[in-house]
């Protein structure tokens, strides 16, 4: 049984291990998570950290997500799932749940970077709503791979996730 729970500290060394598992050419840093779950834990928080937790494998982390919004604008700063976890809609429930919180912070507007090479996370995307705005160039680093830049106008709070997920869970932000 896989649960979302809130992303707390002693989550950031499993989360690392499967950023660095999932995006060897560009995972973030211990530093870029300390520094995100500490705005996180802030009274005015413009940040949200999910981890998904496989509560049959021992409570191990399968994936995570995470949100800013800032001035009414939501934008997903990262969300993976493991790889034996692609297409069992894990990656919808984690996006589910960030455009919820995005609705609840009332934001208007919700964007997110995913790599242009990376079709199958834009098709999830799609399902929710999200739209194509725009390409960053040499987004991701060190590859110079591009980003696509994708906005979904006023996010609605979403009970349940979209169908079966099929997206490999790569970072958007």
């Amino acid at each position: 049984m896989i649960v979302l729970r809130e992303m707390r500290w002693w989550d950031i060394e499993p989360v690392l291990e499967l950023e660095r598992e999932l995006f060897p050419e560009d995972a973030w840093s211990p530093a870029m998570f300390w520094s995100e779950l500490a705005d996180a834990r802030h009274p005015r928080a413009t940040r949200w950290y999910t981890v998904a937790e496989d509560l049959s494998a021992g409570g191990r982390i399968v994936g995570y997500a995470g949100l800013m919004a800032v001035a009414r604008e939501g934008d997903v700063q990262t969300i993976a799932v493991a790889r034996e976890h692609w297409g069992t809609g894990l990656g919808a429930r984690l996006l589910t749940r960030l455009v919820t919180q995005a609705a609840q912070a009332d934001c208007t507007d919700l964007l997110l970077e995913v790599r242009v090479d990376n079709e199958r996370a834009q098709r999830l995307y799609e399902r929710f709503g999200f739209e194509p705005v725009g390409i960053r160039r040499n987004y991701y680093q060190p590859s110079g791979t591009d980003a696509l830049v994708m906005r979904l106008e006023k996010p609605q709070p979403h009970e349940e996730a979209f169908g079966d997920d099929t997206e490999e869970g790569r970072r958007d932000g």
